[in-house]
């Protein structure tokens, strides 16, 4: 009974072809500009949903101080009063913090906040001022408020 050997691979036929690679590459390519760009607009939608989330968070926080004290705070005081108390009397019926802390909004920027409002004349303003970093703008640059 005679035994058949294998004989090896030439080294010629184990490694892939420069067209084979080529080729590879060219799919990868096609498929990354296909699929990247519906993907660049969602980092602006992600960033927008969270200054909307933390407007509404802040928005919570300040109609809970309010209840507490009567009043919401002034523009001297700001949104600071969220996380610090008062000095004075008032600082006996001031319940919080009503936040942990005070991020500022995706863009890396503190929210805006007036009292008497311009949009909420009896209450008050409270936005982030966008992707622009500056009030107003349109579309993804617009500021992102409780109005």
């Amino acid at each position: 009974m005679k035994l058949h050997s294998r004989s090896p691979r030439s080294p010629r036929s184990a490694a892939f072809t420069i067209i084979e690679i080529t080729v590879v590459v060219v799919i990868l390519a096609v498929l990354a500009v296909t699929i990247i760009p519906q993907f660049i607009g969602t980092t602006t939608d992600a960033k927008i949903s969270a200054a909307k989330s933390h407007v509404a968070e802040m928005e919570s926080a300040l109609e809970r101080l309010y209840v507490h004290m009567d009043r919401y705070p002034t523009a001297d005081e700001g949104l600071k009063l969220l996380v610090e108390p008062p000095t004075g009397d008032d600082k006996k019926s001031w319940r919080g913090p009503y936040v942990q802390q005070l991020r500022p909004d995706p863009w890396g920027l503190p929210y805006q906040y007036k009292r008497p409002g311009v949009h909420h004349p009896a209450g008050y303003d409270l936005w982030s001022r966008g992707a622009d970093k500056a009030d107003g703008g349109e579309g993804a640059a617009a500021d992102i408020g409780n109005w």
